[in-house]
């Protein structure tokens, strides 16, 4: 019986043939489908997929070899069994040749066309199997050279993976320049559309008069400039993904009518009544809360219903400062090699300064700051090739004038939360200092355990747990760089004991 109801595709001219066949695979469990010649059968490979093909070698419009030829065009991984009256080996060399699967002449014997289905029904589940395992782990490795290795990233893939195989309508929160085209992509990467095209729409760079003819197409004199008939973005897109980016900027009255393409998978070209199907997944992205936008009234509720069947929120990056030394380090290789430069690293001072800035352009903000700041630098990049403002830490004392206007769009949350990690840090920092850098000392002093003043002063950058990604840490003037991460593992033993034996300072 079928393991898992495949279907089968019958090409044969003689319909009592592809009856008779027919009959047999669904008395096996198998849905099937039937075509008397090529072009039909071709047709029903690419708008049904079927799992395996048993087509006959003589057709009445083309030639059996020329259909196995063409088929592995739309599906290379398609098991094609070749079924003829004239058997012979050179005809079964040359089948095998162009990709078949097995090769059987007539009369067969039915529990032998049984056996060769089932075989190649099992061999394709595998390879599809196997096929998906590699994208999703590419995918998973992928994202992370992206974005980075924090824990925050790792949820991000989580959510990818988990909602990837799906067909949901998938929205994508996160402010400018945190990369939520990279997740949009990796979402129609990890899904049965990655074959098909990803095609990305910024809706917030295109005109409102011409948002519509983007996405729908318009026929030939539709409106003054249309001097010929063009397909829109859903067309083009069928069978993939389409991504609206910036989503929260189209208008209201396109909403509406995408909100119908959505429900109905019907598109009508501006200057036409005739409609056209559609088999598109849509991904969303805004750098606004879309849910607030539908309390005023700027975004249609029912839509966003539509769009929202799952959710992923992007954080920006002052809130995964974790990332920072792997993506500068990342950006600086890429620099050198387009610079051909052979700048080293990163002065300690550069490094506090990268991990105190509030970074309202987030990644992309980054990427470009390294990549000037490699043009500037000699041998280390150093605090002033940087051209960054220094975040004043607030110390004890709240204070609001913090560089880049980060409490521009912020909740009091927010505001809250930043200021306690910079109160937090400055505070850790100067222990430490107080201390000699002695964790377990710092730890006592600040009535905190020693494992979680070890884990806060590697997240935050301030001991030598950096040194293995960022290589040289010298500050450029005489200064000794903080220790690598396998010497200050080392040390914490000898701190601990230390400390047993030692007062407080």
């Amino acid at each position: 019986m079928s393991e898992y109801n495949a279907a089968v595709l019958i090409a044969d001219d003689d319909q009592n043939i592809t009856k008779y066949l027919s009959s047999l695979m669904k008395t096996e469990g198998f849905k099937t489908f039937q075509a008397q010649d090529g072009k039909t059968a071709l047709e029903i490979v690419r708008s049904q997929k079927p799992d395996v093909m048993l087509l006959d070698i003589k057709l009445p419009d083309m030639d059996g070899m020329e259909v196995l030829r063409q088929t592995k065009d739309v599906d290379q991984n398609l098991p094609v069994v070749v079924i003829t009256g004239y058997y012979e080996t050179s005809g079964a060399v040359r089948a095998m040749k162009a990709g078949a699967f097995e090769y059987l002449g007539k009369p067969f014997a039915n529990a032998e066309v049984v056996r060769v289905v089932n075989q190649a029904v099992i061999e394709r589940k595998l390879k599809r199997e196997v096929k998906e395992l590699s994208g999703q782990l590419q995918i998973k490795t992928h994202l992370k050279e992206l974005m980075g290795p924090s824990d925050t990233v790792a949820r991000l893939i989580s959510d990818v993976e988990r909602v990837g195989d799906s067909d949901f309508s998938v929205v994508i929160i996160g402010e400018t320049g945190t990369g939520k085209e990279l997740i949009a992509r990796a979402i129609h990467e990890s899904s049965p559309r990655s074959s098909r095209p990803f095609t990305p729409v910024d809706c917030g760079a295109i005109p409102e008069t011409l948002i519509e003819s983007e996405l729908f197409g318009h026929e030939k004199g539709a409106f003054t400039g249309a001097d010929f008939r063009k397909p829109g973005k859903f067309e083009i897109t069928d069978g993939g993904t389409l991504f609206l980016d910036e989503v929260s900027n189209m208008p209201v009255g396109s909403q509406a009518k995408l909100l119908r393409v959505l429900q109905e998978k019907l598109v009508n070209r501006v200057g036409s009544t005739k409609p056209i199907d559609v088999d598109v997944r849509i991904l969303v992205a805004s750098n606004l809360d879309l849910r607030e936008l539908t309390q005023s009234g700027a975004f249609r509720q029912d839509l966003y219903y539509r769009l929202n069947e799952f959710g992923i929120s992007v954080p920006p990056l002052r809130e995964r400062k974790e990332d920072i030394p792997y993506l500068a380090k990342r950006f600086l290789d890429i620099a050198n090699i387009e610079l051909k430069k052979s700048v080293k690293g990163f002065s300690k001072a550069a490094l506090n300064m990268l991990f105190d800035y509030n970074w309202p352009g987030n990644v992309r903000q980054l990427r470009s700051t390294i990549r000037r700041a490699t043009l500037l630098a000699d041998d280390v990049i150093a605090e002033k090739d940087l051209e960054l403002q220094r975040v004043p830490v607030p110390g004890l004392a709240f204070t609001p004038k913090v560089q880049g206007m980060p409490w521009k769009g912020l909740t009091l949350r927010k505001i809250v939360q930043q200021t306690v990690a910079a109160v937090e840090r400055e505070v850790i920092g100067e222990a430490l200092k107080y201390t000699g850098g002695n964790k377990a000392k710092a730890a006592r002093l600040l009535g905190i355990d020693y494992k979680t003043m070890h884990e806060k002063a590697k997240k935050m950058g301030i001991l030598g747990s950096l040194d293995p990604v960022f290589g040289h840490t010298g500050n450029g003037e005489g200064n000794e760089g903080v220790q690598t991460e396998s010497a200050d593992l080392a040390k914490d033993a000898s701190e601990l004991s230390e400390t047993m034996a030692t007062p407080d300072p």
